[in-house]
């Protein structure tokens, strides 16, 4: 470890190093936000990208991160182990998967750097593979229940509860588990329905259809920018639909480098997610975005990017390149916008309007770290109507040395006016709501 280490640290300085003397021939670019962004030209970085990550050290006693104004924040669960999704059941219990990203053989001195950095920002370890149920009874806010619910998984991630089935999001593929309710925990050996590739982006997330007939599941890519070749990519960086009768699952989209967060709008029931973009091209190229996603779309990864912008990284397919679709809001560079879900106008005091909600985990690939935070996207007409808002804030010092923690899964809590948040560095599930929802 102790070599690891030093590893990380003389890759980060030589990367700083290289940052610097890029940032001395123009200024910093401004974020690229919104539905008509201003994306630099990219800059391949080469063998010396970027590696800036803080130091995880978690929340003090009574230390909080901080909330937009006529909002508070309390800790609704604490002790857990990286946890990384919320489902909120139709009773009111809250169940939370606890996974980490764990195993794969470093091969390249760079990947020896960055495990050891990824483990040092607390990213990288032993995954607990555990579901927590999380039940507030009283309804004061905070959990006073704590069970296991399911254990032994394979770095689960997303869940879907419909009628006595509830369904995870493995690695490597979507497991289905009879549940009755109120139980506090799962004991059957469940059934797989679909089996994933497990290595690389590893995150699953779950979004069932409104009429409960199909789940979506978001599959991340290999690699950054398919330095291995498109047959290791094969039924990679996409969103699958799965059909909960036949059980046959197809691609629903592609071209997708890391789709996590999924969520439908109301307003024109259509399904909406956020993706993390490539790396190595500068501090705000390509963004990270939220789009919605049409039925058989192709987004660009790996040949381009918003829209029809190619990389020249990449070996090209011009046919491909032709049908990319344009993303609808760009969220800035490496957010690492992972988080997503609906609130509707009124959720929480001074949020008036639809919207979705973001949660951004931070980045890794700039100079001046991005994200960090939990945001608000306001809609209008089923789009995207204006710059995003702050909900929760203060994850990060203000000098970037560390991080108090960093927030993935959001999700509406239990009451319908409050919103909770899992922070996997911070091992809480955070409540946000109005002074007199408390």
């Amino acid at each position: 470890m102790v070599f690891y280490d030093v590893l990380a640290k003389v890759v980060a300085l030589v990367g700083a190093g290289a940052v610097k003397w890029r940032s001395l021939q123009g200024e910093a670019d401004p974020p690229a936000v919104g539905d008509a962004p201003q994306i630099p030209i990219g800059r391949p970085q080469g063998s010396i990208p970027t590696l800036k990550m803080p130091t995880a050290r978690g929340w003090a006693p009574g230390q909080l991160p901080v909330a937009a104004p006529g909002l508070t924040v309390n800790a609704f669960a604490t002790g857990l182990k990286h946890p990384r999704w919320i489902l909120v059941l139709p009773n009111g219990d809250v169940t939370v998967a606890e996974a980490l990203q764990s195993g794969g053989k470093p091969q390249t001195l760079f990947d020896h750097a960055m495990v050891a950095t990824m483990r040092r920002a607390a990213a990288f370890g032993e995954s607990p593979n555990r579901i927590t149920l999380l039940r507030d009874a009283d309804g004061d806010g905070v959990a006073e229940e704590r069970h296991v619910l399911l254990e032994h998984q394979k770095q689960p991630f997303g869940m879907a509860l419909l009628g006595n089935t509830y369904y995870v999001g493995n690695t490597d593929g979507v497991m289905a588990f009879e549940y009755a309710n109120g139980a506090t925990t799962i004991s059957g050996p469940g059934r797989r329905l679909t089996t994933f590739k497990s290595d690389g982006h590893w995150t699953r997330s779950l979004l069932p259809s409104p009429d409960g007939q199909r789940l979506y599941v978001g599959v991340g890519s290999l690699t950054n920018i398919a330095e291995g070749g498109m047959e290791l990519e094969e039924g990679r960086a996409c969103i699958y639909e799965l059909d909960l009768q036949t059980h046959h699952c197809r691609v629903f989209a592609d071209g997708l480098r890391n789709p996590v967060g999924l969520a439908w709008e109301p307003t024109t029931h259509r399904l909406w997610t956020v993706v993390n973009e490539r790396d190595g091209l500068g501090d705000e190229t390509p963004p990270d975005y939220l789009t919605s996603v049409a039925d058989g779309g192709f987004y660009g990864w790996p040949y381009c990017y918003w829209g029809k912008t190619v990389d020249d990284r990449v070996p090209q397919d011009a046919a491909r390149v032709a049908t990319a679709v344009t993303p609808d809001y760009a969220l800035g560079g490496h957010t690492a916008s992972l988080g997503l879900c609906w609130m509707p106008a009124g959720t929480l005091p001074g949020f008036d309007v639809d919207g979705m909600v973001i949660g951004q985990h931070g980045s890794w690939n700039r100079s001046t770290l991005s994200g960090y935070r939990v945001v608000f996207v306001p809609f209008a007409n089923g789009r995207p109507a204006g710059p995003p808002r702050d909900i929760l804030s203060g994850f990060l010092a203000p000098d970037e040395s560390v991080s108090y923690g960093r927030p993935v899964g959001v999700a509406i809590g239990p009451d319908a006016h409050s919103l909770l948040v899992a922070d996997d560095v911070g091992d809480v599930i955070w409540r946000v709501a109005g002074a007199s929802s408390r």
